[in-house]
């Protein structure tokens, strides 16, 4: 390989060249450190140890870590009259000082940062991530400054009190969604014990859903309320019963779901769960793996910095150490 190769250039910072460094970190965020090792042999002849790929990616992940305390956050484009959608859940990880432990996910989007791929099908095309392995604390503490670029906020979540204590305390004027599927799940439950018949059991569920989407939740309650006097709130389907109730009537107002509508909002938080299956389970969750609590972070920062568009952020980084 010439002197004049990319990879043979800025050697300085591991014995590896800049344009490497990158490649390692972009094979490690998307691969297993073994894959990665197999994939730069393969295609570049570069015999690397995945313990090499792993410290390199890791030492650029707890960069990006630095470099988002101390730098100003970026923000998604969307113009001023837009309404911007923040989402938040959490995913359990397997790690090794403290076993199963939450990485919650935040995304950031705008509504016109969506584009039709097909027929009945959208995607969005640009989003930010923060993806902080911990418990909800640590996590507020990180993704609230990506809040505050924002005039127009709507925050779509599921009924998680620590989601919507946030928001009311902090964001109390913004838009409240309470996510329509997770509502319907609810429902659902219910449903199972009290309809048997899954005919019959399946068109109380659409009626109820049609009376929701046309903000009927009021009397959606009301119903259920006498449906629990009559059951009484023992046995199964009557606990089931009485759950159904006090989640709705924790979230009234982010159930006025035919208004949202109307408004042109999203009421589903399908975004939030496709990014947990794309940034966090197909990377950090796989089967056998057990992460240090630092290494799973420090590979949750890469894959969000890469899922995020920020990828330039990283070399800028690679190119500063080298």
């Amino acid at each position: 390989m010439g002197k004049a190769h990319p990879l043979s250039r800025h050697t300085r910072t591991f014995g590896i060249s800049a344009k490497l460094q990158e490649l390692i970190c972009l094979l490690a965020q998307d691969r297993v450190f073994e894959d990665a090792e197999e994939l730069l042999g393969a295609f570049l002849g570069v015999s690397l140890p995945a313990k090499q790929i792993q410290r390199v990616s890791e030492h650029y992940g707890e960069k990006l870590e630095d470099r988002d305390t101390a730098q100003p956050v970026p923000e998604v484009a969307a113009k001023p009259d837009a309404p911007v959608y923040v989402a938040m859940d959490g995913s359990m990880i397997l790690t090794r000082e403290e076993g199963w432990k939450e990485a919650k996910l935040g995304r950031i989007y705008a509504g016109d940062a969506r584009a039709e791929v097909q027929e009945g099908r959208t995607q969005i095309l640009d989003s930010l991530y923060v993806c902080p392995v911990g418990n909800s604390a640590a996590f507020l503490e990180k993704f609230d400054p990506y809040m505050q670029p924002y005039a127009h906020k709507v925050f779509l979540g599921d009924g998680a009190k620590w989601i919507w204590n946030w928001v009311e305390d902090y964001y109390g004027d913004s838009v409240q969604i309470l996510d329509f599927y997770h509502a319907v799940e609810k429902l659902g439950a219910y449903a199972t014990l009290a309809y048997p018949d899954a005919q019959e059991r399946r068109r109380w569920l659409e009626l109820l859903k049609r009376r929701l989407k046309a903000d009927g939740v009021l009397d959606v309650v009301n119903d259920l309320r006498e449906r629990a006097a009559r059951l009484g709130e023992s046995g199964e389907e009557g606990k089931a019963l009485g759950d159904v109730i006090r989640y709705y009537e924790n979230n009234l107002k982010r159930m006025r779901y035919g208004t949202f509508l109307r408004s042109g909002h999203l009421i589903g938080s399908g975004a939030i769960e496709s990014a947990h299956r794309t940034l966090i389970q197909q990377r950090l969750k796989l089967s056998g793996q057990r992460w240090s609590l630092a290494g799973v972070q420090r590979i949750a920062n890469l894959r969000a910095c890469q899922k995020s568009n920020r990828w330039d952020d990283l070399i800028r980084e690679i190119k500063r150490a080298a």
